[in-house]
């Protein structure tokens, strides 16, 4: 429980909370993401980081494994914490069966969340990916509902610039290309891609806009 109280300490004086990628728990099915989503069921840290979102206008984001949890924990796409059921949108295996680990292009789909407002609609990033379990998939109503919210946040496309199902520009034939995805107001942001894998000087022999700041997008959003 002391690790409780102080988690909730530090969400309540924090503007962000960001769930990050990385394996865990020896990366069995589901491992990071149940993991991550299981603590925060805990009720005095659900009322903190509902009240970080929605009292103190707050943002949250999601990498990889982080965005395992955000899903499982309903914060994407409802933006709440609420129950899964056999209904709910979740990551599975990659449909070719294996972990992947490669450069994507990422289609920014919306700029309507305070992390993709420095972009615009059209604009192309590479970012790393590296997952066994990236793919997006929901009943046809649940995807249908997503995509009239304007949820669908980045997709993976080709070289045209264009979303695509096909592999490898698809690595994990995630429904509809989704890599990312935001709640109905913004605020909460999940991916698949690695953004922050990048620095000055990485990826030379490679061509292609690798800086995706969406973490200058979420600081400026306080200034």
């Amino acid at each position: 429980m002391e690790s409780i109280k102080e988690m909730k300490k530090v969400i309540s004086d924090s503007q962000i909370i960001a769930f990050p990628g990385g394996f865990s728990l020896g990366d069995e099915p589901d491992g990071s993401g149940k993991f991550i989503a299981t603590a925060f069921r805990n009720p005095e840290l659900m009322e903190a980081v509902l009240d970080l979102l929605y009292k103190r206008d707050g943002l949250a984001l999601g990498i990889c494994n982080g965005f395992q949890a955000l899903i499982k924990l309903g914060l994407l796409p409802f933006g709440q914490i609420v129950p899964q059921n056999r209904d709910s949108a979740t990551l599975t295996y990659n449909r070719i069966g294996r972990h992947v680990s490669t450069m994507a292009k990422i289609r920014v789909a919306s700029n309507n969340s305070p992390w993709l407002s420095g972009f615009r609609v059209g604009d192309v990033f590479s970012v790393p990916i590296s997952h066994g379990e990236g793919r997006i998939i929901a009943p046809p109503s649940v995807i249908e509902k997503i995509i009239k919210g304007g949820q669908v946040a980045t997709q993976y496309c080709d070289d045209l610039m264009k979303a695509t199902m096909v592999s490898p520009f698809n690595p994990n034939g995630s429904t509809q290309a989704i890599e990312g995805l935001i709640s109905a107001d913004g605020r909460v942001f999940g991916k698949m891609g690695h953004s922050e894998r990048w620095q000055e000087g990485l990826y030379q022999n490679l061509s292609g806009n690798f800086n995706m700041d969406i973490f200058k997008n979420g600081v400026n959003y306080f200034n």
